[in-house]
């Protein structure tokens, strides 16, 4: 396994901290972590909430690289509260392939299991998307 995933874990890692943070808000169960294509490492967690305000992990990571100027996409790590990973919802993967259009999104590498180094391209995952 490259030493990236790694240190994307490590920085997933970090900022998972669940909490209640109202009596209607929760976050932190979930954290993420995005390689953009300039090799920065931007974190994120899940905040859930009692209506549909809330977000993924992977789109607060995601937001947090954009608002650092950053739009291309190449690694995504996502780590649940039990240490599992798993792959981006469809609202994640909607995302990331309007943010990357033109086929580029299909390269995003996804982490699906860290234990067994296990990955799969965004576009395996997405196969037949109404973005060309």
């Amino acid at each position: 396994m490259d030493k990236i995933w790694t240190e994307m874990y490590a920085a997933a890692k970090a900022v998972l901290n669940g909490r209640k943070i109202s009596e209607y808000v929760t976050g932190g169960e979930v954290a993420a972590a995005i390689l953009s294509k300039s090799g920065k490492i931007y974190t994120g967690v899940c905040i859930d909430t009692c209506s549909t305000l809330g977000i993924c992990a992977e789109r607060n990571a995601i937001f947090n690289m954009i608002t650092n100027g950053e739009q291309e996409i190449d690694k995504v790590l996502c780590i649940m509260s039990d240490g599992s990973n798993g792959a981006p919802c469809g609202a994640c993967r909607e995302l990331m392939v309007q943010l990357m259009p033109n086929g580029k999104y299909k390269d995003i590498e996804i982490m699906l299991d860290y234990a067994s180094g296990r990955t799969i391209r965004l576009g395996e995952i997405t196969p037949e998307w109404w973005i060309k």
